[in-house]
């Protein structure tokens, strides 16, 4: 319950910020209404943007806000009942005495908690399992490709196309172009999609990365697969793209060695 209230909260103060934004001031709004012909009875006072099933601006705000709730609940979606959520709400804002006072809405609510991240951690347990062994799996099989060159770390390494510049040192900053993707060939990030290459300090990249860039001469492109220890480990990124124990792959332009000072 509290949460549902938060997030309704939240969703009014947006709205209400993107009135001001607008520049909605009453004083103009009446001077402005004032200058305007009588409308009819049956006119749309409306002036919001038009969307089908939802004519007024009451319908809308309220649609906005069950938007705003369905997407701070969908973790538990399978744990929860929608109409007893409205039920609960209706009842709240009508000043009708609720069905459970807020020392047994707080004990629900922590034993709800516990059984939400019991879960979370199975799932996270269960998929690093089968991400392990399905990267182990496909390395194994990669490394037996031609091109295909695999480090004493685990790294392996396509040379895509071989530069003539230096290559970096561990403690360099560099700027590259890269494209991220998971085994399914799912791009999870990509320099290359927002127009601009990225500068980073080496020591600042996981293992995996750090050790592709030092074999890379300025000039060159390389496909790497990074092994889930060289990578973003047993936890993966949580709530991100990456789930535990993933093994990744990336194309990577290795442009520049900055210079120090350089932006």
């Amino acid at each position: 319950m509290t949460r549902i209230s938060r997030h309704a909260a939240v969703a009014l103060s947006a709205a209400a910020l993107v009135l001001l934004a607008a520049g909605c001031n009453p004083a103009d709004k009446a001077k402005t209404d004032a200058a305007k012909p009588e409308a009819s009875a049956d006119a749309k006072t409306d002036e919001g943007p038009q969307i089908a099933g939802l004519p007024t601006e009451k319908d809308k705000v309220s649609y906005m806000i069950g938007l705003q709730m369905a997407k701070s609940l969908e973790p538990a979606k399978d744990e929860i009942d929608v109409d007893v959520i409205a039920k609960a709400i209706k009842a709240s804002l009508a000043g009708e005495k609720p069905l459970m006072d807020e020392k047994q809405a707080a004990a629900i609510g922590e034993a709800f908690g516990q059984k939400m991240q019991a879960k979370q951690i199975a799932k996270m347990m269960a998929d690093a399992k089968t991400n392990l062994e399905e990267g182990q799996k496909f390395l194994a099989e990669n490394a037996k490709k031609p091109n295909v060159k695999t480090t004493a770390s685990g790294l392996q390494y396509e040379v895509l196309t071989e530069g003539k510049g230096p290559k970096p040192k561990a403690s360099d900053v560099v700027r590259v172009h890269y494209q991220g993707a998971l085994l399914d060939g799912k791009t999870f990030d990509s320099s290359y999609d927002r127009g601009e290459p990225v500068t980073f300090p080496l020591p600042g990249v996981v293992p995996g990365w750090r050790e592709g860039l030092e074999l890379m001469p300025v000039g060159s492109k390389y496909r790497l697969w990074v092994p889930a220890a060289l990578g973003y480990g047993e936890r993966g990124t949580p709530g991100g793209p990456i789930g535990p124990n993933a093994t990744l792959v990336f194309e990577v332009e290795l442009l520049e060695i900055m210079k120090p000072g350089a932006k």
